[in-house]
């Protein structure tokens, strides 16, 4: 895949904010709202939101670093790596979502879950939308950064931040989904 830097880095930041103002809506909900899970082995939209957490904890920092030890130039145009591109896809939001097995230190099931999931959800959005900015400085196709999964894979950072945005929007829709439907509950006389 190539595209313009500049239409990525757009396109990843319009992303971000509408996963930002996601979170901020969820800030509203009730707190059993969001503890409340949808069936036995599906997660609740705080479990959502806590694995997104999980994996901003290293993958923010790891950017971070990338982007302030990169040596490149920014380029025009993004091109993809091979394997950078088949994680980017694999996490792409679609109409039907294909099931990926998380790792038992991402999988939040069962944890007690306060509003504070919630807290540090919109404090990593609003720190990938500063790095995304940062990141117009630098090369996106020569900047590596490691990943949660192997210490001997590296991606092009434009396709990490592909990975991470499109796997924040991803388990953003899932919380939405899990959110009781208001019709659903009994009425207070």
């Amino acid at each position: 895949m190539k595209i313009r830097t500049d239409l990525l880095l757009e396109e990843l930041s319009e992303k971000t904010r509408t996963n930002l103002d996601a979170g901020r809506e969820f800030l509203k909900k009730d707190l059993d709202i969001l503890n409340n899970r949808p069936g036995e082995k599906k997660w609740s939209p705080l479990e959502c939101l806590e694995h997104l957490n999980l994996y901003g904890d290293f993958y923010l920092p790891e950017i971070e670093r990338a982007i302030a030890t990169s040596k490149y130039q920014p380029e025009d145009v993004f091109k993809s790596g091979i394997l950078g591109n088949y994680f980017a896809k694999m996490m792409m939001p679609q109409e039907k979502l294909r099931k990926i097995k998380t790792f038992k230190d991402k999988d939040p099931i069962g944890s007690d879950l306060s509003r504070e999931a919630v807290n540090r959800f919109v404090k990593q959005q609003e720190q990938l939308l500063d790095l995304l900015c940062g990141a117009s400085q630098v090369s996106l196709t020569r900047t590596k950064t490691g990943i949660s999964i192997s210490k001997l894979i590296r991606l092009r950072l434009g396709d990490t931040f592909r990975v991470v945005i499109y796997h924040n929007e991803r388990h953003v829709i899932q919380a939405q989904k899990a959110m009781p439907d208001p019709q659903d509950q009994p009425v207070a006389y």
